[in-house]
């Protein structure tokens, strides 16, 4: 039977023109487990979302909750995980609160079927090593939903395509800013980390030259004593011996003391 469709389909190079822009975060040194989960999204906008975003969420995830434990206080860092954990929620809710409203519109205007893609959608398996990488996949889910759906409303009509858009672009940038927010977190860290190190070097340097037996910034020239213990063993020599006439005159004098004739 001859090939009855009229029109090109893609066969995948659409995904490979998306992988290939994606942004390489080096992992090497994340020794964490990772559970393992199957990706599918079918929506341009949770495609290039996931792409440009979800890895880097997840390194700096890592570094807030494992990295920054090992030289931070853990309520500091606690703290700082918390205010990511409101974001995503504070997304996710945005998210939900658009798929009901979509769902809403779906019944009142008597719309039973969700626009489709007609591309192929871009599956793999990704590892997600913290809670909130998965609260972050969960949300990139959320934004694949809701994409056809806004796309539905707007081939019936019922929402503009200038609405659309302000939407489709609303959302896009929540997800973004999450990333965004991640990074920013795990950068105050690690400058708090490496104040830290400044402060702890600077505290060691007495130290290290105390132990060598170097002299210090401040202190006084070293003290000799007598064999017979007397108490000119306990003064201090001067800091620098007569030079010049004050020297003739100081031999002069000692000269005098010792032959009083």
């Amino acid at each position: 039977m001859a090939d009855t469709q009229i029109v090109r389909m893609d066969e995948g190079a659409v995904n490979a023109r998306i992988l290939a822009k994606e942004v390489k975060v080096d992992f090497r040194r994340v020794e964490a487990a990772s559970v393992k989960m199957t990706a599918r999204f079918a929506s341009a906008e949770a495609k290039r979302q996931f792409v440009r975003y979800f890895s880097t969420l997840q390194l700096n995830a890592h570094f807030v909750s494992v990295i920054a434990r090992t030289k931070l206080k853990p309520e500091d860092v606690a703290r700082v995980e918390s205010l990511l954990r409101e974001q995503l929620a504070s997304v996710a809710d945005e998210l939900n609160k658009g798929i009901d409203g979509a769902e809403a519109l779906f019944k009142a205007n008597g719309i039973t079927r969700v626009a489709t893609y007609d591309t192929l959608p871009l599956e793999l398996e990704v590892g997600i090593i913290s809670s909130s990488g998965r609260r972050y996949f969960e949300i990139l889910n959320k934004l694949d939903q809701l994409m056809p759906m806004l796309q539905t409303l707007e081939v019936h009509e019922v929402i503009s395509a200038s609405d659309a858009d302000i939407q489709r672009a609303g959302f896009k940038r929540l997800i973004r800013n999450l990333a965004v927010s991640a990074r920013n977190m795990a950068s105050g860290l690690r400058r708090r980390m490496n104040a830290l190190d400044v402060v702890q070097t600077q505290r060691e340097r007495p130290k290290a030259a105390t132990d060598s037996g170097e002299p210090g910034l401040i202190g006084t020239t070293a003290i000799t004593t007598t064999d017979g213990g007397s108490d000119r063993g306990n003064e201090e020599a001067p800091a620098l011996a007569p030079t010049g006439a004050d020297a003739e005159i100081s031999v002069g004098k000692a000269t005098r003391q010792a032959h009083p004739d």
